[in-house]
């Protein structure tokens, strides 16, 4: 396919983001052209676009970016055997090697090769994007594209909560951002007996209130170990999934967590933390994860169903929608903590 498309385009080493016309992709042997529909903005994403110290030391403008996406199959390479034109797609975002002994031995969300769509290669924030045939990932036709487009984070929410066993257990959810509160939801849906929602955020507090919490902790206001200990009759909290990346609330996470329960780490911070080892890990019993993108492709079979019976509801996560042209209104509403996902549309 020949001409223009739209592209958001992180143009240089500086705040902010550019649209430009751009080639559309051509589509090698093994290539799928997917014209995108829905394209969610990821919290990475931000970090790209404010040109933080991680996106200094990471990403080489300029390039277009963004990587949680939906749309409807172009074009296929010569290649190409098991998608066909019109097949409505996501697509896993982590390209991994499959040579490497952990792709080997079935763990492919720690390649040690894995190049990330996006971050690594040119990304979603367009008309179009070519993705491999292998990461492919065919969505119900029914299945709405803005819903289609979360499925990407929504496994990284899967993939933390569901690493250990829910049912039944208490969970505490520290940083409500949209993953966080992706989290809550599946929490819920898995049957945890009890859900506590950690953040200094009051909308999104509200929003995983609505989501499943059953306790809402603004922990610049209150101490969160202590309303977990008086929620949990001084016994603390059975998994705890920490999407925050503040070296304090990690620290909680930690106090919080009874003994033998399972600490589930997310989030990324930006600089290393002290914690407790002796007291808070060893003597507790206390088994800790540390959480990178989804099990391919367990997890987006998990996210895809929750999402097609309703376990999860999309229209409680996704909170704004707009045209790629009004990028600068989503990334805003990120930045200042006032959306839950926020869906731009080419």
């Amino acid at each position: 396919m020949n001409g223009k498309m739209k592209s958001l385009v992180k143009s240089a080493r500086e705040y902010g983001a550019r649209l430009e016309m751009r080639e559309i992709p051509s589509v090698p042997d093994d290539g799928v052209l997917v014209k995108v529909t829905a394209a969610s903005i990821c919290g990475t994403d931000v970090h790209i676009y404010n040109w933080d110290d991680w996106a200094q030391s990471r990403v080489n403008p300029p390039y277009i970016f963004g990587h949680e996406f939906s749309g409807v199959v172009a074009e296929v390479g010569p290649k190409v055997t098991s998608v066909k034109v019109g097949e409505h797609v996501s697509a896993e975002t982590h390209i991994v090697c499959g040579k490497c002994p952990q792709c080997l031995e079935g763990k492919q969300h720690v390649c040690k090769n894995t190049k990330i769509i996006g971050v690594d290669l040119p990304g979603s924030f367009a008309e179009y994007i070519v993705v491999p045939e292998s990461n492919i990932w065919k969505n119900p036709i029914d299945m709405p594209f803005e819903t289609a487009s979360i499925q990407e984070p929504m496994g990284n929410a899967a993939h933390t909560v569901l690493s250990g066993e829910v049912l039944g257990k208490s969970v505490a959810i520290i940083g409500c951002g949209p993953i966080g509160i992706m989290a809550v939801a599946i929490a819920k849906a898995a049957g945890a007996s009890k859900i506590i929602a950690i953040d200094i955020n009051e909308y999104r507090l509200g929003l995983a209130a609505k989501n499943g919490a059953d306790f809402v902790v603004d922990s610049s206001k209150e101490n969160p170990v202590e309303k977990v200990n008086e929620w949990t009759d001084g016994n603390g909290i059975d998994v705890v999934c920490e999407m925050s990346g503040h070296p304090s609330a990690i620290n909680q996470g930690f106090e919080m967590v009874t003994n033998g329960g399972r600490v589930s780490i997310l989030s990324l911070p930006t600089k290393p933390v002290s914690i407790d080892l002796t007291n808070h890990v060893v003597f507790k019993g206390v088994t800790v994860q540390g959480i990178t993108g989804r099990q391919i492709f367990k997890t987006w079979q998990q996210v895809s169903d929750l999402l097609a019976t309703g376990k999860v509801q999309a229209n409680r996560i996704i909170t704004h929608h707009f045209p790629l042209e009004e990028f600068e209104k989503g990334f805003d509403l990120m930045i200042a903590g006032k959306c839950g996902k926020v869906v731009l549309h080419p």
